[in-house]
């Protein structure tokens, strides 16, 4: 049954991926319970004077994933001509597919959005963000959306004032909507207090660790993203640096950098991917050995692409 679900998807997938590459690839069609990657790998050539910053917001990638994804390639100065692969082929977090799943690592948001009709194809669209610094983490947990504002003013909390003011740089107690506010256009407020989901007015942090605790998005992101919340949509924040998934009969990894305050060594984030692993070996443990080595190696590098560990295929 799993075989023929899948080739069903895949077919699927390739027509829905003829449409989607020409409005926007990160609008993709949700696959089904066993199958677990959305997507597909691709590489562009760099231009003269272009950075990789440049290219992640093209392709609606954050910073530092496309770092890891071309670590032997300069982020600011890439020499014209050179391949930059795109990590635009995800594992789905292992976590319920519904409202927004944020998995802190990898710095990237996971939308289902509920399909408007009984027959209409369930989507997935996803998102990079920027979150908490060390010293400002963003929290855990179970949350929702319970406000949506548009030209949002900003209020700088005593703690933020504090801080602006010891480097010299006192801010006003209230920041008007414009281009000098920080939280952009749009900003969804989250039921944890004080936390926010909202644009920028400085987009090419989008995919570091540069906020308060809050998620910073590109403003086309969220200007997109709150026309399709709605209040009270829920909001799962989660820490997934590895992820474990099917395709085709085929069982991915996908290692991300941890979070550096989870001080992971490389033993320790082996284990998490053994767990990863045998939590999504469940029910399928003969479909195949898990190669040791192509764990390892995805381990060792922590690109954030998902790749084969099946020995059939290595």
């Amino acid at each position: 049954m799993i075989f023929s679900r899948l080739h069903i998807y895949t077919l699927a997938a390739l027509c829905a991926l003829l449409v989607t590459l020409s409005v926007r690839a990160e609008q993709l069609i949700l696959p089904p319970l066993g199958t677990d990657l959305v997507g597909s790998l691709r590489e562009v050539v760099a231009q003269q004077n272009e950075s990789l910053s440049d290219i992640a917001r093209r392709f609606d990638l954050g910073h530092n994933e496309i770092d890891h994804a071309n670590p032997n390639v300069d982020h600011w100065l890439p020499k014209a001509g050179t391949g930059v692969l795109l990590p635009t082929r995800y594992i789905l977090p292992a976590a319920p597919r519904r409202g927004l799943v944020l998995n802190l690592p990898e710095m990237r948001v996971y939308y289902y959005p509920n399909p408007s009709a009984s027959d209409e194809t369930a989507k997935l669209i996803t998102y990079p963000v920027s979150i908490g610094r060390m010293d400002w983490k963003t929290p855990m947990g179970f949350t929702r959306i319970v406000k949506k504002v548009k030209d949002p003013a900003w209020y700088p909390p005593t703690s933020i004032k504090k801080e602006a003011l010891e480097k010299g740089e006192p801010l006003p107690d209230v920041v008007p909507a414009g281009p000098d506010n920080p939280l952009g256009q749009h900003s969804l407020r989250l039921s944890m207090s004080g936390y926010l989901m909202h644009g920028t007015n400085k987009p090419y942090g989008v995919g570091m660790r540069v906020s308060h605790g809050c998620l910073r998005f590109y403003p086309e992101d969220i200007a997109e993203l709150f026309d399709l919340v709605s209040v009270n949509t829920k909001v799962n924040i989660i820490n997934q640096p590895v992820k474990a998934g099917w395709f085709m009969g085929m069982l991915y990894l996908e290692v991300h950098p941890p979070l550096d305050e989870d001080e992971h060594i490389e033993q320790t984030l082996r284990h998490a991917a053994m767990e990863a692993i045998n939590q999504a070996r469940l029910g399928y443990e003969d479909l195949g050995l898990v190669s040791g080595r192509a764990v390892k190696r995805a381990v060792t590098e922590r690109r954030g692409i998902p790749v084969p560990i099946l020995k059939q295929s290595l």
